[in-house]
């Protein structure tokens, strides 16, 4: 498993009966988390005084329960600050188990050894942008929504990254690489986080086990001739690593070499020294 264990402001502090509960920066919440099936003793005093506690419905969805929590707060990883939130059905605008993959990709960038240029699909609030950005590639940054790209934006200034060269698009991901291909655009690096299901600018519908593998077969017509990586995010319960690692070795490797990995992401649990899953990644790199 690939760990995200390089964080100072945020923390699993502990999991028990469905939920977990986090320190973000100067902020505990409890949240729910579908991977949390078993029941301990919730004996930290965090369970019983957080700042904001979401509860799930059992007709589906939730909604927040805020005790004393601001509007808006940043935490910070390895010279990147992010804006936090709390918006619909638990999110807060970051996933910080996807750090052990801005780690991975952006020390390959650095030790490039020339100029790289990274796409980011389904680039959500840009974490993964600023990551790149910040190890020195130039950055396309596409996201169907205009508030997380307006989201990502706000990210890339508080991590003074705002003048990076970085280009921020409101587009359907699918239709965008489309186009790159017959403008004959190409990237040396290729991030996808895609949903398990979505909608596009306009009324696109994506529904991921049908879409992904096709997907895939078009962002390889967009590697540059000798491409750094290709990562691949999943939070979705049918693609588990060898899933990912399969498509990508079907797909990169005959045509480009190199070598395909693939495991669960996860974060360490301060209280009992377990590591919660958090998802799937697929890692390609030569």
């Amino acid at each position: 498993m690939w760990i995200a264990d390089g964080w100072n402001d945020y923390e699993v502090l502990d999991t028990s009966s469905g939920e977990k509960l986090e320190r973000w920066g100067d902020y505990i919440l409890v949240r729910p988390d579908p991977q949390v099936l078993w029941n301990t003793p919730k004996k930290l005093r965090g369970w019983k005084r957080p700042n904001a506690h979401y509860h799930r419905s059992k007709r589906g969805g939730g909604e927040w329960e805020f005790f004393d929590l601001p509007k808006k707060w940043q935490i910070g990883y390895k010279g990147l600050t992010f804006n936090l939130q709390p918006f619909s059905f638990k999110h807060t605008g970051l996933f910080p188990e996807q750090a052990t993959n801005w780690d991975w990709f952006s020390e390959k960038i650095r030790n490039a050894g020339r100029p790289v240029k990274v796409l980011n699909l389904f680039a959500y609030t840009g974490g993964a942008t600023l990551a790149a950005a910040k190890a020195g590639a130039k950055v396309t940054h596409v996201d169907a929504s205009k508030g997380m790209v307006t989201w990502a934006r706000e990210n890339a200034k508080a991590s003074g990254l705002e003048d990076a060269p970085i280009r921020w698009l409101v587009d359907d991901c699918v239709k965008f690489v489309e186009r790159e291909i017959r403008r004959g655009n190409h990237y040396d690096g290729i991030i996808m986080d895609p949903p398990s299901y979505g909608r596009g600018p306009k009324g696109e519908i994506w529904k991921i086990e049908e879409k992904i593998y096709p997907f895939v077969q078009l962002c390889t017509k967009i590697l540059s001739d000798d491409p750094l990586f290709f990562l691949i995010n999943s939070y979705t319960t049918g693609l588990q690593p060898a899933v990912l690692s399969y498509m990508m070795g079907t797909e990169i490797v005959p045509k480009f070499g190199g070598k395909v990995q693939a495991d669960e992401v996860g974060l360490p649990v301060s209280s009992n020294g377990l590591v919660l899953p958090c998802g799937a990644s697929g890692r390609w790199s030569k």
